[in-house]
């Protein structure tokens, strides 16, 4: 039955609405076939799995591939060019890793960093907007290929110190890395490894050329202080600064993306909040955050593996078995949220799973955060009579980074 829910909610069909198929998972907070993962469908296991050290992230811990086959990885084949990001590594690693990437990024040593970017993200997301005014076609604006993907884009090419001009290189190997994550059964293993080793050691070869060139000339970019800097955990190895400034290149914009359009489709779907958010820019700051509960940009966490017995939810998780956490479905639990399946910013509490939690929280959420508070307040703002052309619109592949690959709108008129 558990299998037969999980091979609905990959299936592409049920991309635009997979939340009834989450309510049938949770009728078992813990549930197992016998055959491939333990799936945990509810809010307070999931929150509890997520800071439990028992868990890993570390795919190299799990049994064997045959225990998920839904899983539809080739990890062995892509870390032939890149070690795991921190993102896939247990402490201490991971931890080491991370204290490291934060330093010129968050508190306490760049505490500053994110705010300071407020005016410059202000003017790139006018900037687009005034591009659309430009465009002169009110009639048909896709909002993804002209506002939600070059935005973050472009901030993190600024933040890392990547040029802008080589987005169409580094775009290719970026879905294809992220296809990587989707656990398609019906794709061929070897073909999806043999894809996405060569795109990772495509992409860590070009980003290997910009680390050189940033130890011989630093500028003031995360790229030049990931490969100078040496602080009280050292110093990053060539091939630990190229796997994380792969993983934040990727990471920094991919969720941010279906962030933005998932935002805008929800907002053009309640006319009411699009209302308020464009007379009350402050009511952005909810409003994000109740998205980020009710349409989560990641939707599930299918790589986690038991370092050793785990009881949860009744159910004792036997050591190396494989875990999917459903971020998405635990977001909608009637246990955890009042009336869940409605979209409302006015919560009191809105401790959603959006961004994960424990030690894997989403590294980049101050950043993506701010992005989306900008990005829809000025959308609300200056769009005139915003509407959907399609709707549900074309979604992404992806069953674990979901969003529309195109939000087509029509407006008639953008106000200065």
């Amino acid at each position: 039955m558990t299998q037969a829910i999980l091979r609905e909610i990959i299936d592409y069909a049920n991309r635009a609405n997979p939340y009834p198929l989450y309510e049938e998972l949770r009728k078992n907070p813990v549930s197992h076939d016998g055959d491939g993962p333990y799936v945990i469908s509810t809010y307070y296991e999931i929150h509890s799995l997520l800071h439990d050290p028992r868990i890993s992230s570390d795919s190299r811990n799990l049994k064997s591939s045959g225990d998920d086959p839904l899983s539809g990885q080739d990890e062995e084949a892509g870390a032939a060019a890149l070690p795991p990001s921190f993102l896939k590594l247990d402490p201490p690693d991971h931890d080491r890793l991370r204290r490291m990437t934060n330093r010129p990024f968050g508190p306490p040593h760049a505490p500053h960093r994110v705010h300071d970017m407020r005016e410059e993200l202000g003017g790139l997301v006018s900037g687009l907007i005034d591009s659309i005014a430009k465009d002169g076609n009110l009639d048909r604006v896709d909002l993804v290929d002209q506002f939600a993907y070059p935005f973050p884009v472009t901030v993190i090419c600024r933040l890392l110190g990547v040029p802008r001009e080589d987005e169409p290189r580094f775009h290719v190997w970026a879905e294809t890395l992220a296809a990587s994550l989707d656990p398609d059964p019906d794709a061929d293993p070897a073909e999806r490894g043999k894809g996405s080793m060569d795109a990772r050691m495509e992409l860590g070869m070009y980003l290997a050329g910009l680390i050189e060139e940033r130890r011989k000339n630093p500028g003031d970019d995360m790229l030049s202080q990931l490969a100078t800097a040496d602080g009280p955990d050292g110093a990053m190895t060539t091939m630990e600064a190229l796997s994380t400034s792969a993983l934040l290149l990727i990471a920094g914009h991919e969720t941010t993306v279906n962030l933005i359009t998932n935002g805008m489709l929800t907002l053009l779907r309640h006319p009411d909040v699009l209302r308020r958010l464009r007379e009350n820019p402050d009511l952005a700051v909810p409003i994000v955050e109740e998205l980020l509960r009710y349409e989560p940009p990641v939707q599930l966490l299918p790589q986690r593996t038991t370092l050793s017995d785990v009881e949860i939810g009744g159910v004792t998780i036997p050591k190396g078995a494989s875990l999917w956490l459903m971020l998405a479905s635990g977001n909608r639990d009637p246990k955890r949220f009042e009336n869940p399946d409605r979209f409302d910013p006015d919560r009191p509490d809105i401790q959603h799973l959006g961004l994960g939690s424990g030690i894997h929280s989403c590294f980049g959420a101050p950043l993506a955060r701010q992005e989306a508070q900008l990005a829809l307040s000025e959308l609300a703002r200056r769009l005139e009579n915003p509407r959907l052309l399609e709707d549900p619109p074309t979604y992404r592949q992806n069953a674990v980074l979901r969003g529309p690959r195109h939000l087509p709108i029509a407006c008639d008129g953008i106000r200065p």
